[in-house]
């Protein structure tokens, strides 16, 4: 993929598991990074911008700020996101308010502000969706209602913006190993390393994705590689159902 070498990129939820290893493998192909999270610093990158993803002006600036670190901005990957889990009856206002704000309303505001940025370099977009978000698993309604809005914003913006020379596509992974992931585990009362185990047997290729995994199939969406691609959504899921 030597035609990402010498672009510049912003990455959102850049610390965090699928994060860090989209920080690296972008820069391993010469890319350029400004990193947005809360936390910052916890991973290279040429430049960081701390904020919070529910505050509606810093997504707004996000790809004006990151284009003037960067003298220009070629890509953005939609990264960040939470997942709050359960039925519908245990979930409160605030978990539905969260989810919404990080898992659409950041992406939609970001996406809202990069496009005539992007359009003027040809650029692309790529969003981090989910398989729960194409095929709704069970007691997860929340996270699944977010990401199927990520998975239909994707659509909507690929083939709105395709004339501009603006691809928008997203990857939609099923589970990864992530501290995301193993958190969720823990917080149930359940080992993380014993249930990760269990989950790689339900997969075909025999385990679940690593971070590295789903960074390669970015890549390949932000390059020219993957050139007559708008709209797509690529399940990453090693041959397993959302079941």
């Amino acid at each position: 993929m030597a035609d990402l070498a010498g672009k510049k990129a912003l990455i959102t939820g850049a610390n965090g598991g699928i994060g860090k290893s989209l920080v690296t493998a972008f820069m391993n192909h010469g890319v350029s990074i400004v990193g947005a999270d809360q936390q910052t610093n916890m991973v290279d990158a040429d430049y960081w911008l701390a904020g919070d993803l529910t505050d509606t002006k810093y997504c707004d600036m996000l790809p004006h700020n990151a284009a003037n670190l960067l003298g220009g901005l070629d890509i953005v990957i939609n990264n960040a996101g939470i997942i709050r889990r359960g039925p519908i009856t245990s979930a409160t206002d605030d978990d539905f308010i969260a989810s919404f704000s990080v898992n659409v309303e950041a992406p939609f505001r970001i996406c809202r502000a990069a496009i005539p940025i992007l359009a003027k370099t040809k650029g692309s977009i790529v969003n981090v969706a989910s398989c729960w978000g194409i095929r709704p698993g069970p007691n997860h309604p929340i996270y699944c209602m977010s990401k199927a809005a990520i998975a239909s914003m994707t659509q909507c913006l690929g083939h709105d913006h395709a004339h501009e020379g603006v691809r928008i596509n997203a990857v939609c992974p099923n589970e990864v190993d992530t501290p995301m992931l193993r958190s969720g585990f823990s917080a149930r009362g359940l080992d993380p390393n014993t249930a990760i185990k269990q989950l790689n047997s339900t997969v075909p290729l025999g385990y679940i994705a690593e971070p590295g995994e789903i960074a390669d199939v970015v890549l390949f969406l932000a390059s020219n590689q993957s050139r007559y691609m708008c709209g797509a959504l690529v399940e990453v899921n090693g041959g397993k159902p959302v079941i």
